[in-house]
């Protein structure tokens, strides 16, 4: 699947974006909030090839590749997003608000499903700050992260504006 918005697009993950993926997930700076990758590029390469890869996307500015992101746990009750990582000297102005406006797309309108669920880690200030602003509601915590959840009801009342943004994604 992909999605292309006036900024950014998402594309679903190949095993060809095996040393993009690691090179994103190993770097000391832009991965500190996710779990650490193991097994080099060829590591990544067999799982890909292996991994279901439904969900897993890439997001892709005007001049290239700039981050990953992937949603997970689809189901009636809703589904989970996170793994969101854009590297700052790659993504475009607007990417991480673009971004999240594809995921809810997707989940919420393309699939239909009622709610997102997502954790946070504690020290991710910035990403804490963009979904506290976006309207999602935290329901609890763990020692190390923030556990979240957004309704759709809740998302288009909280963001009419950035709802007309989200009708000029194409899928």
């Amino acid at each position: 699947m992909t999605l292309s918005g006036p900024v950014v697009s998402l594309r679903s993950i190949t095993p060809g974006d095996a040393a993009f993926v690691h090179g994103l997930r190993s770097d000391p700076v832009l991965a500190r909030h996710l779990h650490p990758v193991t097994g080099g590029i060829e590591g990544q390469v067999r799982w890909l090839k292996k991994a279901e890869i439904r969900g897993y996307y890439v997001i892709a500015g005007p001049t290239g590749d700039c981050g990953l992101l992937r949603l997970s746990n689809l189901c009636d009750a809703g589904f989970t997003w996170g793994s969101w990582l854009l590297h700052p000297a790659m993504k475009p102005r607007r990417a991480a608000l673009e971004s999240a406006l594809m995921v809810y797309r997707i989940g919420f309108d393309l699939l239909g499903l009622p709610k997102a669920t997502f954790d946070v880690r504690r020290a991710n200030t910035a990403a804490l700050a963009f979904h506290d602003r976006f309207g999602a509601t935290r329901i609890g915590a763990t020692e190390t992260d923030i556990l979240y959840r957004l309704t759709a009801s809740d998302w288009n009342r909280a963001a009419p504006g950035l709802l007309a943004a989200q009708e000029r994604i194409a899928v």
